[in-house]
């Protein structure tokens, strides 16, 4: 399976879930490590450009294309056991505490989750603490430049 994920170039060679730790995200609590990514090129644009001023957007971003071999563990969160305000910002505490169980659990290399952004699209979680997750490679990595029409908005 292929997913992507928008870095800054000076993080884009290494997969680590550190830059999440820094702060509370949907799908995990400060000081959690875990890598978000997206299954399509403009999923992961959306999910960057909602947290960030597009006039200020920084020009160095890097597409990352990840492949997560098709036998790995992974879990696939139904939307219908979220609370009603799972999507709603500020992040709501359920999901994030749904996050930090499957980092702590251990269980699954990789955790499917409904995109709040694109509804009926979905992101990946990585755990970078899975014995599976040295089987994960950046396969790909591209510059990227948001459409400057996009600044029109």
């Amino acid at each position: 399976m292929k997913v992507y994920r928008l870095s800054r170039k000076k993080y884009a060679d290494t997969l680590s879930g550190k830059g999440a730790a820094l702060s509370s995200n949907r799908w995990n609590s400060k000081g959690v490590e875990m890598i978000y990514t997206a299954e399509s090129r403009a999923l992961a644009m959306a999910e960057i450009i909602v947290h960030l001023s597009l006039d200020l957007l920084p020009k160095d971003f890097v597409l990352l294309e990840i492949t997560i071999p098709d036998t790995i563990s992974l879990n696939k969160l139904q939307t219908k056991t979220l609370p009603e305000s799972w999507s709603h910002f500020p992040y709501h505490h359920a999901t994030q505490l749904i996050g930090d169980h499957f980092i702590k659990e251990n269980k699954y290399a990789v955790l499917k989750v409904p995109s709040a952004v694109v509804k009926g699209d979905f992101n990946f979680l990585i755990n970078p603490f899975h014995s599976e997750f040295k089987t994960i490679k950046i396969t790909s990595k591209q510059p990227f430049l948001f459409d400057q029409r996009l600044l029109k908005w």
